[in-house]
C-alpha cells in the first residue's frame, strides 16, 4: 500500500492514485481494489470509477462525518479504504470477465488513416489489420465521452502517434489508435487519433441497460468484416 496516495477532489470525491503510468499491472491493481471496495459496501458510496492508474470514489460526505472527531470525511473514508485494501483476509468476488467481440470494417472508406498508420509501422495494410485483430485487449477505463473505451493490449509495432491536426468530426463507431492506445468513438466527436476502421455496433445507447456496451475490466477482441456485413449490421442491429 506504500504506493497509494489520495487526493480530495471535492467535498464528495476522493481520488486514489496507484501510479502515474499506463501499465497493465498497475491497471490490474486498480480493478482489484475496485472489486474489493465494491464488495465492502462502504456507507454512502455513490460510485467507484477506475482509470488507468487511479480510482475515483464518489460518496455522501454526511455518511462519514463525525461531530466528535477532528478528522474530515475524506480522512475517515481513506482510513477505512486503506484498512480494506491492506487486510489480507479481505477478499472480493470478482465478476466473471466478459469477452466482447467487436466487428470492424477496415477500409479506406471507414479507416482513412489506415494506410498511413501501416506505413509508419512499416507494415502492409493487411499485416497491420492482422496484428490489430490478433491482440487480446482489456478495457482499462471508460471516459472522454460516455462509452469511450480505452483499451490496453495494443501490439507495440502498431503504436503510431496521433494526427498533427485533430479532426473536428470523427464518425460514431470509428476504431482508432493514439500512441500506445486503441479505442472506439461511441458517437460523432472531435478527435486526433488515427482512424483505422469502423464498427457498426453502438458503443453508447441511453435507452439500453446498461447504456455502455463495454465496461472497465471487459476483454475485447476485434474481428475484421467486409462492407456488406457492415451495412447489414447497421440496417439490422442485434
Amino acid at each position: 500500500m506504500s504506493e497509494l496516495t489520495a487526493e480530495p477532489l471535492s467535498e464528495d470525491a476522493l481520488l486514489l492514485r496507484f501510479d502515474d503510468s499506463i501499465d497493465p499491472e498497475v491497471n490490474a491493481r486498480v480493478h482489484a481494489a475496485a472489486a474489493r471496495l465494491r464488495a465492502a459496501h462502504l456507507p454512502g458510496m455513490v460510485d467507484i470509477a477506475p482509470s488507468y492508474a487511479g480510482l475515483l470514489l464518489r460518496f455522501d460526505p454526511l455518511a462519514w462525518e463525525d461531530a466528535l472527531a477532528d478528522e474530515s470525511a475524506h480522512a475517515r473514508l481513506l482510513a477505512s479504504v486503506e484498512t480494506i485494501l491492506r487486510d489480507p483476509c479481505t477478499t472480493a468476488r470478482f465478476p466473471q470477465t466478459r469477452v466482447v467481440e467487436i466487428p470492424v470494417c477496415y477500409s479506406s472508406e471507414f479507416g482513412p488513416d489506415l494506410d498511413e498508420a501501416a506505413r509508419q509501422a512499416q507494415l502492409s495494410a493487411r499485416d497491420f489489420i492482422a496484428r490489430h485483430t490478433a491482440a487480446d485487449y482489456s478495457v482499462a477505463m471508460v471516459g472522454f465521452a460516455p462509452g469511450f473505451p480505452y483499451l490496453l493490449g495494443l501490439d507495440p509495432i502498431l503504436h503510431v502517434p496521433r494526427r498533427a491536426t485533430p479532426r473536428t468530426r470523427v464518425p460514431a463507431g470509428s476504431v482508432a489508435i493514439g500512441g500506445a492506445q486503441t479505442g472506439i468513438y461511441p458517437r460523432e466527436l472531435p478527435g486526433g487519433w488515427r482512424i483505422i476502421g469502423r464498427t457498426p455496433l453502438r458503443l453508447f445507447d441511453p435507452q439500453r441497460d446498461p447504456p455502455c456496451l463495454l465496461a472497465p475490466g471487459d476483454r475485447v477482441r476485434f474481428r475484421a468484416i467486409d462492407a456488406d456485413e457492415f451495412s447489414a449490421r447497421v440496417s439490422h442491429p442485434a
